[in-house]
């Protein structure tokens, strides 16, 4: 091979088994970088649909260098020690959201526990996106008998996938994931559970807001029972925690003591400490909202416009009102550029406002 060519991702063809959502998208991903990617579910179904998107074949596949599984978290041990014993010389790696169950169950040396933190509140193949797992956190999580040559291979991958590597411990990773995942999906879900018991035409003052908040409660409930189940240890000491917080806040809010301003003072500190893009320090931003006619082709046309202007969106949120079609959409910038950005849209013509 000529020293100019690149090295490329996997030396050799990769096994995916399990193509819902993330499996699917680590497919997409790897066969858009070149890879041949072969596919397994035991739904063939879930095959079908993801090789027509593109995900990669359904052909069986003789000594891949690299095995993904991407089946439910209860399934994982048996399936990847299962890989493990087919393909002798593959790395196999997962991407399970519970890692000490894994950990301890598949302790040969070409097994690297793997977690990457992207997902969707939709699940299956056809939510799948090659690009699900830009600027996301990947743990990857080896043991001390794991193959210091198996561990790069799967940050490899990772990094052409283009997440940032987070190198854990299992009950590190499960401890974190249980705070800044499983516990927040709890809390939305109770949150959405709420709104079942909405009298009368309650819900249509719902504004965006709310739907942050309930947004990843429409996620599969199997799969949720499942992770919550196999990080009940963790999960539960965290909302042991936030159960002493609530009583303190219900307390807070009967008594009208004043300290309710202290929760919400520590819920803004707990904002500003999470991490911006690829894993970077926090850094501000700032919201310049834009009304926008629901029609197609505006939303590029504002994107457009904000490239030209030379801005870079840090995030974006779309809210429509209620009984018109028009939307406000809010373009989050670093906090130094929103006056130039508001500037450039009104000059543009749109009806800007900070």
């Amino acid at each position: 091979m000529s020293a100019d060519l690149p090295e490329p991702v996997v030396p050799g063809p990769v096994l995916v088994i399990g193509c819902g959502l993330i499996g699917t998208s680590v497919a997409l991903g790897l066969s858009d970088l070149g890879v041949r990617v072969h596919l397994r579910d035991a739904r063939p179904a879930n095959v079908e649909l993801a090789a027509s998107l593109g995900a990669g074949t359904p052909d069986s596949v003789q000594d891949p260098a690299l095995v993904v599984v991407a089946v439910p978290p209860a399934a994982v041990v048996e399936t990847a020690l299962a890989a493990l014993e087919e393909f002798p010389s593959a790395v196999v790696t997962d991407v399970a959201s519970v890692k000490t169950h894994v950990c301890a169950g598949v302790t040969d040396p070409r097994f690297v526990g793997g977690h990457p933190m992207a997902g969707k509140e939709r699940s299956g193949p056809m939510a799948g996106s090659g690009l699900l797992f830009e600027g996301r956190a990947w743990a990857v999580v080896p043991t001390e008998g794991t193959d210091p040559e198996a561990v790069a291979v799967v940050e490899r991958v990772a990094t052409a996938l283009g997440s940032v590597v987070r190198r854990m411990d299992a009950a590190s990773h499960d401890r974190a994931v249980a705070l800044v995942s499983h516990v927040p999906h709890l809390v939305s879900a109770l949150t959405a559970g709420l709104l079942t018991e909405a009298e009368g035409d309650d819900l249509l003052l719902a504004g965006q807001g709310l739907r942050d908040v309930i947004r990843i409660a429409g996620s599969d409930r199997g799969l949720w029972v499942d992770i919550i189940g196999s990080n009940a240890g963790q999960v539960g000491a965290i909302l042991d925690d936030l159960a002493v917080r609530l009583d303190d806040l219900r307390a807070a809010v009967r008594t009208a003591d004043g300290s309710v301003g202290e929760h919400l003072d520590r819920g803004r500190a707990g904002v500003a400490r999470v991490p911006g893009k690829h894993g970077a320090h926090p850094i501000a931003l700032a919201g310049v909202f834009v009304s926008i006619d629901d029609t197609p082709g505006e939303l590029s046309r504002l994107f457009a416009d904000i490239g030209d202007a030379g801005i870079n969106i840090e995030d974006m949120r779309i809210d429509h009102e209620l009984g018109r079609l028009v939307g406000v959409v809010e373009v989050v910038v670093q906090a130094g550029a929103a006056e130039d950005l508001h500037t450039a849209l009104i000059e543009r013509g749109w009806a800007a406002f900070r």
